[in-house]
């Protein structure tokens, strides 16, 4: 069941966010048939979505804009594709988004995965590979994190809805003999990410000045360039392994004024950083533990964080320049 696999036609869902268009380029450039799915969910600017989907395409991927939240949507898309894997990436994002709307994120997170799942088990689509996040672990005593936690107390809806989804996919692997691989992904930086998380707004801060508040703490995180985090999926694509979770992290965290310091270093700039308290829902830390990642899939992350940053810092002066 743990052998390597490997296929020809994979969906991705969320293929216009952050890691989907990095999977999308990175499996079509290898030779396989990639769809792409998104619906341009508002949370921020289509505009970014659009540029992303614009790299897939150049890659040989094609897409298709679908909504997870109607059954009959996916259910046609997979019936037309046929693929032998679904990467299913699409979710609502935002941990401070999530305290304030928290019915969205069950409705995208939670029903719309419930809708993947349905599709894949109505259609015959017997594998899967489902993003999580750390998030689940919450404020856990145990360092690093492992997967067999039992991952009880969520700090915010965002977190609770994944764990949802993940205990609902297990539930489907028991029942319908799905095959799922369950990523839980620690702190993913890169080119491209999303313009709310911690840095694209250090890097806005660096050439522009504006305020980034920098939580009370200390923080630190398993920060993990996007490279490595497409190359888990991608293995985890072409070996099926049952129902398992996996961490898909660097398993060596770093505080965040270490990474800050990092990308003033490589900028040369300083960022405008106003302390603040630390919201409930923020963790204080997050290590993945990624010895069953190695074991089941062969995996070690190759970017370090000083070679990760100064990628990041090359495209971002690509990216800003586009502008002027």
């Amino acid at each position: 069941m743990s052998g390597h696999s490997p296929v020809n036609t994979v969906l991705v869902t969320g293929a216009a966010g952050f890691i989907g268009s990095h999977l999308c380029d990175k499996l079509a450039r290898v030779g396989k048939a990639v769809i792409g799915v998104d619906n341009f969910d508002p949370y921020y600017a289509r505009i970014e979505k659009e540029h992303n989907v614009e790299c897939l395409r150049r890659a040989g991927a094609d897409f298709r804009e679908s909504d997870i939240r109607s059954y009959g949507d996916i259910a046609s898309l997979i019936d037309v594709t046929r693929p032998e894997v679904v990467v299913h990436l699409a979710a609502k994002p935002g941990v401070r988004n999530s305290v304030k709307f928290p019915r969205q994120y069950f409705e995208t997170n939670l029903l719309g995965t419930q809708n993947v799942l349905d599709s894949c088990r109505a259609l015959g689509v017997e594998r899967m590979v489902l993003a999580s996040t750390s998030s689940v672990y919450g404020n856990t005593k145990r360092i690093p994190f492992e997967e067999d936690d039992p991952c009880v107390e969520p700090l915010h809806p965002y977190a609770a809805s994944k764990r949802s989804t993940e205990l609902l996919a297990g539930t489907y692997a028991r029942l319908y003999g799905l095959q799922i691989s369950v990523m839980r992904f620690f702190t993913v930086y890169g080119e491209r990410g999303r313009p709310d998380m911690m840095p694209r707004l250090l890097l806005n801060s660096l050439t522009t000045g504006a305020p980034v508040n920098l939580y009370e703490g200390p923080l630190e995180r398993d920060w993990t360039h996007v490279s490595d985090i497409v190359r888990g999926l991608a293995a985890a694509v072409d070996r099926p392994l049952g129902f398992e979770i996996l961490n898909l992290g660097r398993g060596q965290p770093v505080p965040l004024s270490g990474f800050i310091s990092e990308l003033e270093r490589v900028s040369g700039k300083q960022a405008n950083l106003v302390s603040a308290p630390r919201p409930d829902s923020e963790m204080l830390s997050t290590y993945a533990s990624t010895d069953k990642l190695n074991r089941l899939l062969g995996y070690q992350p190759e970017v370090s964080i000083q070679e990760g940053v100064e990628a990041l810092w090359e495209w971002w002066q690509a990216y800003t320049a586009r502008d002027r």
